[in-house]
């Protein structure tokens, strides 16, 4: 099975991770809501795996429940007696309240029951996370296994920070993994970063509270690249390079500009030049030195070197030190969505909403189990966040009616909860119908 899944092509193995991963949640999800309603003794009459508009895959009557599959992969539902929820039954709700119906039941009941998904998903997230974290460890890059530091973007060049910068703590603390600055700069309240500058001297600099906002804006989400080591070793008699004055020992930092990375190599900057010309800067000693050299016709300039990779520390866990390593993963995994999901309410958030593609395309194109749960985690915790908004036709909208009644002791009117229902209801479909034609987009024109 595994070899028949890994020779298929990139778009299936990731849409099946998807549905897959889909599955999993929506189904969990609505054992959340199943659960206590069954334990309160009320009536589930439906519980489905995505939509069932007009006709089922499959589904068979247990008890008083028919369990089904829908053809629709848009999510899915439990339909608890008694309640206005997607399926619009508004004929029940004009026969007298029965025992068994969900508005029959206590509030604080009902209220278990729509937060029965939500938490089910968040503990699931926090669960995933510490299970990876046992069974895969975790891979770091310490400043160590980063000699050369980082080449910075103009972006925050006026804030004090260099090429060749080594980040030594951040607000007071060592990174664990120093590749998580960019992602600390743009959903954490950063203020000050210690750095070593190349020249030996350490520094401590503060960073404005706007920055994340600056970085969105212009497009600049790492505003840190790691350099790579890319020592000269060898000069061709005769080269471009040799005639620019380049020599052995010199350690190039940029080509035209650009940093160069694991991501950004020499080789791809030097091939993509439209000049006669390239630009190097390079570190000689403790001195920064700009090297303009003229290029072949094979776009070569008659250097070599090795260049270093990148160092990686794998870290192992116990099964105590994973629940916290877990938990600490879950809990960032939350408040950096939470945080980034402000940018959605801007012009350019907007235009940058994903759908299903963009869900999918956080798989991997070949079957990778770790990646795979990895990503069913961060879908989880999304997936309770965006299910706890109070929005009409999401649990959160029934919860915001639930805790209006709970302090006021007055239910809203059910005229009033089936318009807010529909409401919500296109509302939800607006957003999907846009998210998607995002992607659509983005995969006609880039």
């Amino acid at each position: 099975m595994a070899s028949e899944i890994h020779s298929m092509s990139p778009f299936f193995v990731k849409a099946i991770q998807l549905l897959l991963s889909l599955s999993i949640l929506i189904v969990l999800h609505e054992l959340g809501h199943f659960i206590p309603a069954k334990l309160f003794k009320t009536r589930v009459e439906k519980f489905y795996l995505f939509f069932d508009v007009k006709f089922s895959l499959f589904k068979k009557k247990i008890g008083e429940t028919v369990y089904g599959i829908g053809w629709l992969p848009l999510g899915g539902y439990v339909k608890i007696a008694g309640m206005i929820d997607e399926s619009m039954d508004t004929e029940q709700m004009k026969q007298p309240p029965q025992p068994w119906e969900f508005r029959s039941k206590p509030a604080w009941q009902r209220l278990i029951i729509m937060l029965g998904g939500v938490t089910v998903n968040l503990v699931l997230g926090f669960l995933i996370y510490m299970m990876i974290v046992f069974v895969w460890g975790k891979n770091v890059v310490t400043q160590n296994d980063l000699p050369a530091g980082f080449a910075v973007s103009e972006i925050i060049e006026p804030y004090g920070f260099q090429d060749g910068d080594q980040i030594l703590e951040v607000d007071g603390a060592p990174l664990e993994n120093v590749l998580d600055i960019n992602r600390f700069l743009f959903l954490r309240d950063i203020q000050q970063i210690r750095v070593r500058h190349q020249d030996g001297l350490t520094e401590t600099l503060s960073v404005p509270s706007s920055l994340g906002n600056q970085m969105f804006e212009q497009g600049v989400m790492t505003p840190f690249s790691p350099l790579i080591e890319y020592i000269v070793d060898s000069v061709g008699v005769g080269s471009p390079a040799e005639k620019a004055g380049l020599l052995v020992g010199d350690q190039i930092v940029r080509a035209n500009g650009l940093p160069l990375s694991p991501n950004t190599q020499l080789k791809d900057i030097v091939q993509a030049s439209e000049e006669n010309q390239v630009s190097l800067e390079v570190f000689r000693g403790n001195e920064s030195v700009t090297i303009i050299s003229d290029l072949n016709a094979q776009k070569m300039i008659g250097i070599g070197f090795d260049p270093t990779t990148l160092k990686v520390q794998h870290l192992k866990y116990s099964f105590l030190e994973s629940i916290s390593k877990g938990f600490e993963m879950g809990y960032w995994t939350l408040h950096d969505y939470v945080a980034q999901f402000s940018y959605v309410f801007t012009k350019k958030g907007a235009t940058q909403m994903g759908g299903f593609g963009a869900i999918g395309n956080l798989f991997p194109a070949t079957w990778n189990w770790q990646a795979f749960w990895a990503n069913t985690a961060f879908i989880s915790i999304i997936l309770a966040f965006m299910n706890v908004l109070p929005i009409p036709a999401l649990d959160g909208g029934h919860v915001m009616f639930l805790m209006y009644e709970i302090i006021t002791g007055r239910k809203p009117n059910d005229k009033f909860m089936e318009y807010a229902q529909m409401l919500g209801f296109f509302l939800l479909i607006a957003l999907v119908l846009f998210a998607n034609g995002n992607d659509i987009y983005r995969a006609i024109f880039g």
